[in-house]
């Protein structure tokens, strides 16, 4: 659960560094969504726009070096933009996803400026090694894995390591009502969503009699489990996913292993998709893991630890939907409770707060509506207050960071503020 804190209420400026593709993206979004929800100034760093150039690259026939050294001017480019995105809305904090754009050298000038900037690094650490490169770069970084990852971030010099699983947004991830042409397309008795790895490979090949049903990508060149391939093995978006979870009785949770010959690893962290589909008030079946214990309580996940336990487990629960419906319902309040991705970025803004010392530094607030703003325009400025999203109470520098950061012609009120921004620099002065 998340704590008291003396910052809890406290509107922070917030700028989130997507990466350019890949499974964090997604996660991103969902953190965005959740800080403006818990009322924060959020601006994204929308990387994922810049990827169709980036994979232009691959087309100029150049020779591998020349190709490596665009890619990285490439992304020193898209670094600058961030810091050029960082000195317009001189953010508390630039919370970069894993694979964010920004190199050694822009997060040195982060550092240098003394913008605290933050990671959630929501990667297995034995399988993407970067973290050993950028970490210590970065003012807090959280991870989804202890130890030994906590040690090895020590030996680095990485001392503000926080613990932060992944989570659910419950306003996407919910229970839905599939409408008859969804349930033809998602629905099964039995599904499974997530990439190809080896180990998911070896076990569905053995469970096919079931009338598996298998969503995602990088399943090419299995002949056995080819025609039970989805949508011809596409992405499936974060969209996609909730009418899967929705429309399936048993929804399979198989944590990935590159070890053909390990089902159930046991590994040490808890994949996105435990969160995801207990919020959507979907039954699972899922692998054992280490850190399972502390996340959930026993009666909340049905688990397997087999592949002939898997086998069984998936015959018993597809003739018990009264015992599905139990789990799904204990599950889904475990998860509103403990795991939605607003309560994991108030666990990071508190971390913050405690070890980043003078963190987040004060600024003025001076509400917008004080005796010095023109009464005839506080109708039109609470327009534009809801058109921003923005809480009542915003203060002035706050509403001139947001009018500077729109797209676009400026409006009349637009300039109008900035205008009276800039006259009460002067006046103050």
């Amino acid at each position: 659960m998340k704590e008291n804190n003396m910052n809890s209420n406290k509107i922070l400026r917030i700028l989130v560094v997507l990466p350019l593709y890949g499974g964090s993206l997604p996660v991103g979004r969902f953190c965005v969504a959740a800080l403006k929800e818990m009322g924060h100034l959020v601006e994204t760093f929308e990387a994922p726009e810049f990827y169709d150039a980036y994979n232009a690259l691959d087309n100029l026939k150049v020779t591998s070096d020349r190709h490596q050294y665009l890619q990285n001017s490439f992304l020193q480019v898209l670094s600058q933009a961030v810091l050029a995105k960082t000195e317009t809305f001189e953010p508390d904090m630039v919370l970069s996803m894993a694979q964010a754009p920004l190199t050694h050298q822009a997060l040195k000038r982060l550092r240098r400026d003394k913008v605290v900037t933050a990671m959630w690094f929501v990667e297995d650490f034995r399988l993407f090694t970067y973290w050993q490169s950028f970490a210590p770069f970065y003012d807090v970084f959280a991870v989804i894995q202890k130890d030994p990852f906590f040690d090895k971030l020590k030996e680095i010099g990485v001392e503000n390591t926080l613990y932060l699983p992944l989570a659910a947004h419950p306003e996407f991830h919910k229970p839905l009502d599939i409408n008859s042409i969804d349930t033809r397309k998602y629905g099964a008795d039995v599904s499974f969503m997530g990439a190809g790895y080896p180990n998911r490979r070896m076990a569905f090949r053995k469970l096919i009699h079931h009338g598996l049903k298998i969503w995602g990508s990088e399943w090419d060149g299995d002949h056995v489990l080819d025609k039970y391939i989805q949508l011809g093995g596409r992405r499936v978006s974060s969209e996609e996913c909730v009418k899967i979870f929705n429309a399936t009785k048993i929804n399979l949770n198989l944590h990935s292993s590159i070890n053909a010959d390990e089902l159930v690893s046991g590994g040490d962290f808890i994949n996105p998709r435990t969160f995801e589909l207990a919020a959507c008030g979907a039954f699972q079946l899922v692998d054992h893991r280490k850190l399972m214990s502390e996340a959930f309580s026993d009666g909340e996940l049905a688990y397997f630890d087999s592949l002939e336990d898997l086998d069984n487990k998936i015959g018993y629960f597809l003739h018990h939907p009264e015992e599905r419906d139990s789990y799904a319902e204990r599950g889904r309040k475990r998860v509103l409770a403990d795991h939605t991705y607003a309560i994991r970025m108030q666990t990071l803004i508190d971390f913050t707060s405690k070890r980043v010392s003078g963190w987040p530094k004060d600024r003025c607030t001076d509400n917008i509506f004080g005796q010095d703003f023109p009464e005839d325009l506080k109708n039109n400025v609470l327009k534009l207050i809801e058109k921003l999203g923005l809480p009542i109470d915003v203060s002035f520098e706050d509403l001139v960071s947001s009018v500077r950061m729109q797209q676009g012609e400026l409006s009349a009120l637009d300039t109008a503020i900035l205008f009276l921004d800039e006259w009460k620099k002067i006046y103050k002065r």
